[in-house]
C-alpha cells in the first residue's frame, strides 16, 4: 500500500527558516499532494480575478505531478499555462517541454486550458526573446503558481552554473527572459530569469532523491548562487517558496 504520510520523522530539509517544506515518503504522494495544493492556487485564482495563471517546468521529475493535476477539477478553460523555460526546438521535438506539457498534463478535462508556448519558431532563442515577451504577457500575473524543478548541478528552469550573465539573470530587476546556452545541455534554451519566476503569489520546487536533497542544502547552507543557482531561489524572500521532497522516486 502506498505510503501517505507527510513529514516522516528524520526527514526534514536544512532550510532557511523561510522556506516551507513538505517531506512525503515517496514520489506518487508528493506529486498528488503538489497537484492538489497547485490546483487549490488556481481555484483560488479564478474565484478572486476570473482566471489563473501557472508555470511549469519540463523534464522527467515533473510527469506524475503533470499527470495528477491533469485530473483535478478546476474549470480549465480559464486556466493559462506556461513554461518556465524552454529548450529551444519545435513543438514535436522529442526533448521539446511544451510536448511534454500537451502529453502529460493538457490531457482530458484539462486539454481545454489555454498554452502559451516559449518556443516560436526563430532561429535562436535570442532571435524570439521579444516574440516570447509579447506572448506572456498574455497571462495574468502575478502568476498564481509557479512549479519548479531542480538539477544534480543546483539549475531550476535553465538558469545554469556557468551560463552567460548568470549573477544578473538572478538578481533583482533582470529582464523577463533569456537565451542559456549550457554547456551541459544539448540545446539552447529560453529562461524566465529569478526576477520574472518571483512575479508570483507562490513558488513550488519539488526535488526527489537524496542526491539532490544533498545539492539543496548545500546551496542553502552556503549560499553560493553563481556555483548552485538555486541557492538565489532559497534565500529570496520577496515571494513565498515551498519545497515538496521525497527521498524515493
Amino acid at each position: 500500500m502506498m505510503s501517505t504520510r507527510l513529514n516522516p520523522p528524520g526527514l526534514s530539509l536544512d532550510l532557511p527558516p523561510h522556506v516551507a517544506q513538505s517531506v512525503f515518503d515517496d514520489g506518487q504522494c508528493m506529486a498528488s499532494a503538489l497537484a492538489d495544493s497547485v490546483a487549490a492556487m488556481l481555484r483560488l485564482g479564478l474565484w478572486q480575478r476570473g482566471d489563473a495563471s501557472l508555470l511549469v517546468s519540463g523534464g522527467r521529475s515533473p510527469l506524475p505531478f503533470l499527470r495528477a493535476l491533469s485530473q483535478r477539477k478546476l474549470d480549465w478553460s480559464r486556466v493559462s499555462v506556461s513554461l518556465v523555460d524552454e529548450r529551444w526546438v519545435p513543438a514535436e521535438h522529442a526533448d521539446s517541454n511544451a510536448r511534454l506539457v500537451r502529453e502529460n498534463l493538457l490531457q482530458g478535462a484539462a486539454s481545454v486550458a489555454h498554452f502559451v508556448p516559449l518556443y516560436g519558431g526563430e532561429d535562436s532563442p535570442e532571435a524570439g526573446l521579444d516574440a516570447c515577451e509579447g506572448r506572456l504577457r498574455r497571462l495574468q500575473r502575478p502568476f498564481d503558481a509557479v512549479v519548479l524543478g531542480m538539477g544534480d548541478d543546483g539549475h531550476f528552469a535553465s538558469l545554469f552554473p556557468g551560463v552567460a550573465d548568470l549573477a544578473t539573470l538572478l538578481a533583482d530587476g533582470a529582464p523577463t527572459l533569456a537565451a542559456t546556452r549550457p554547456a551541459s545541455a544539448a540545446h539552447a534554451r529560453i529562461t524566465l530569469s529569478l526576477a520574472a519566476l518571483q512575479d508570483a503569489r507562490n513558488l513550488l520546487l519539488q526535488i526527489t532523491g537524496e542526491r539532490k536533497r544533498a545539492v539543496l542544502e548545500t546551496a542553502a547552507r552556503d549560499g553560493d548562487r553563481l556555483a548552485l543557482p538555486v541557492a538565489a531561489l532559497l534565500h529570496q524572500t520577496r515571494t513565498p517558496l515551498r519545497v515538496f521532497f521525497s527521498p524515493i522516486e
